[in-house]
């Protein structure tokens, strides 16, 4: 199962115990925030794509949406998300409980720039029905992600 290889390596750092399940799902954004009693804005939701049949991960917060033009204008390509069997068998999690920890080594992962207004966040880990609340820099650290990008809109309009 994908949530004891996520909490496997959160153990490593000393982390495992702040993970956090729950009787209901939590695979969507309101279902994450309802579970964790939050606003839907600081679930980081992660999306997978394909780039060039490369699995890549993009972390948003939960109020944002993948912009096509500047998704196209980053990665020179239009945004492709991965289905769920290829969700399972080239990241390592299905869809609900992706997350941007315990993946598939070749899998690439961007955070996106949605996320820095908040302290805390909540990505998922694994299941369908966890998370954990992590600062930014919790983020960027047990994501080991390549870059802040700034591919989503939605989020800082008035």
């Amino acid at each position: 199962m994908s949530i004891e290889k996520v909490k496997a390596y959160f153990n490593q750092f000393g982390m495992a115990d702040k993970i956090q399940e729950f009787d209901v799902s939590s695979a969507t954004v309101e279902l994450a925030a309802q579970a964790l009693h939050c606003e839907p804005c600081r679930i980081a939701k992660t999306l997978s794509f394909n780039v060039d049949n490369q699995a890549i991960l993009i972390v948003a917060a939960g109020d944002a949406k993948v912009d096509n033009k500047k998704y196209k204008a980053y990665f020179s390509t239009k945004a492709k998300m991965l289905t769920p069997d290829e969700a399972v068998s080239l990241i390592g999690h299905a869809v609900g409980g992706v997350c941007p920890f315990a993946l598939l080594p070749q899998v690439k992962v961007y955070l996106d720039e949605s996320l820095k207004r908040f302290t805390t966040v909540f990505p998922a880990c694994g299941s369908s029905n966890s998370a954990i609340e992590l600062t930014i820099p919790e983020l960027e650290k047990y994501s080991n992600s390549l870059a802040w990008i700034d591919v989503c809109k939605g989020w800082n309009e008035e």
